[in-house]
């Protein structure tokens, strides 16, 4: 991560979170912590929150121009898979951020309910990506909340072990998948 006042706001929430607990933090903590103001913060985001769940847009827009690259004849859940393969770098790029994210949002019911939120948003923006492609609302549906249940599944399995590789565990949760047929 670039060294920015968001960057820095990230980081300095992740680290107050997992020494005080997200509840006993305030926005205002995070913004000294960061060498800014409580104000700054409020200009990047809405809420402390936001400051885990920032990176949705970014894995969305990368996620949806994924699709866009697969050829139309490939099956809806290969491409998915194919599009989860392609974000690879971007996750393995945020790992030190991301590990210790997970572990703040797994010790904190109410972002465990946000997240699964974001997941099921993600979900219904994958479908919406297949249905453009013409896949049928109920296959497109399926598909992708089965694509990202398992891409959930295993990117925090990789998050609290780093071997196998995500693009391995991708590659056999796929072969496990096609098993399951």
């Amino acid at each position: 991560m670039a060294d920015t006042a968001r960057t820095r706001l990230q980081q300095a929430a992740v680290t107050l979170f997992r020494d005080k607990g997200f509840d006993s933090t305030t926005a205002a903590e995070i913004a000294a912590l960061a060498g800014v103001t409580e104000r700054t913060f409020f200009r990047h985001f809405a809420d402390k929150r936001e400051v885990l769940f920032d990176g949705q847009a970014v894995l969305l827009e990368a996620l949806r121009s994924a699709i866009e690259n697969v050829p139309q004849d490939v099956p809806p859940l290969q491409t998915l898979f194919r599009v989860f393969r392609s974000v690879v770098p971007i996750l393995d790029a945020n790992r030190p951020f991301s590990q210790p994210r997970q572990a703040v949002i797994s010790a904190t019911p109410a972002l465990q309910e946000r997240e699964l939120a974001k997941m099921a948003a993600l979900a219904e923006a994958l479908a919406q990506a297949l249905r453009g492609r013409g896949v049928t609302d109920d296959r497109a549906t399926y598909a992708a909340q089965v694509g990202m249940a398992v891409f959930a599944h295993v990117t925090l399995a990789w998050l609290e072990e780093a071997t196998p590789s995500l693009g391995d565990r991708l590659d056999r949760a796929e072969r496990d998948l096609a098993d399951l047929m």
